[in-house]
């Protein structure tokens, strides 16, 4: 318990930085093209899915922010992923995520973005990433306050209820097509293991979503927070020093190979691939909703 409350002020301060970073950075970060085509050319003489259409909708996760291609983060990768495995002639994909949004603010979005209603009327597939910016509004609010989750319990309600308006406007605009909403990480873990309370909140408010997912017609959730927290199995990367002396390294050495260096908060390139991994893997367990 020592060592938590030790922590807990370097992390509070930690984590406010990393919050005025990520604001400043989200607001320079040049969007991604907004519809990207990929078509598959193959011998294969089977019979083949004309078009794909996939309207991705959501946050930061979605434009892509940390892709250091500027392409949309998963977006392309899933894609390509798709023309590749599945006899699909052309995968379209529309991307219309924003750095920074929240479950109601994507909403708004929604309601007045013309393109956006249109891509959603249009898909075969929605894939969706929302709920990280609703968490952190909540933790914000909490910041100098005892974590814990009792305290994120009315919140967490609220976010549902704000899910449930969301759903409500997708499926007003598109009764059918599948809904695929990934899951939140923490991001901290690899520096603040031991405390275990911003771990226990991540579970609680991933578990609200799956929950509320759950509950939804065709409509399926993403759990992502398992393979990026600890980056990759047996993989531990520290951060070079410049001091060749031998030393222990502290968890500040250590860094997770699946986030961004340049914010400590979204996924690298790498990550970005293990996201697509992840909605290609459910979305082929439930091929039998999209694929025709």
């Amino acid at each position: 318990m020592k060592i938590i409350k030790k922590n807990i002020p370097f992390f509070v301060l930690f984590l406010v930085a990393l919050i005025a970073t990520f604001t400043l950075s989200s607001m320079a970060l040049p969007k991604a093209d907004k519809i990207r085509q990929q078509t598959e050319t193959s011998s294969n003489k089977e019979t083949k899915m004309e078009i794909l259409r996939l309207s991705a909708i959501g946050d930061s996760l979605t434009e892509g922010v940390g892709d250091t291609t500027n392409t949309g983060g998963y977006v392309p990768l899933l894609q390509t992923d798709l023309g590749e495995q599945f006899p699909i002639e052309v995968v379209q994909a529309e991307n219309f995520g924003k750095s920074g949004d929240r479950s109601d603010q994507i909403l708004k979005r929604l309601k007045k973005d013309e393109a956006m209603q249109e891509s959603v009327k249009k898909a075969d597939v929605i894939t969706m990433t929302v709920g990280g910016n609703d968490l952190m509004k909540a933790i914000q609010s909490k910041m100098f306050n005892k974590l814990s989750l009792k305290s994120f319990a009315r919140p967490q309600k609220k976010y549902q209820k704000q899910l449930e308006q969301l759903y409500e406007e997708i499926r007003s605009l598109n009764p059918s097509a599948p809904i695929y909403q990934l899951g939140i990480y923490n991001p901290f873990y690899k520096n603040f293991s031991e405390i275990k309370e911003m771990q226990e909140i991540v579970d609680f408010w991933d578990k609200g979503s799956k929950d509320f997912v759950d509950g939804q017609e065709n409509a399926y959730f993403v759990p992502i927070n398992d393979e990026i927290y600890n980056g990759l199995p047996d993989h531990e990367i520290k951060v070079d020093s410049g001091n060749n002396k031998k030393k222990t390294p502290s968890k500040a050495d250590v860094i997770n190979d699946l986030i961004s260096e340049d914010d400590s908060f979204h996924p690298n390139n790498l990550g970005y691939q293990i996201i697509s991994n992840a909605f290609k893997s459910k979305m082929e367990a439930t091929k039998k909703e999209w694929l025709k």
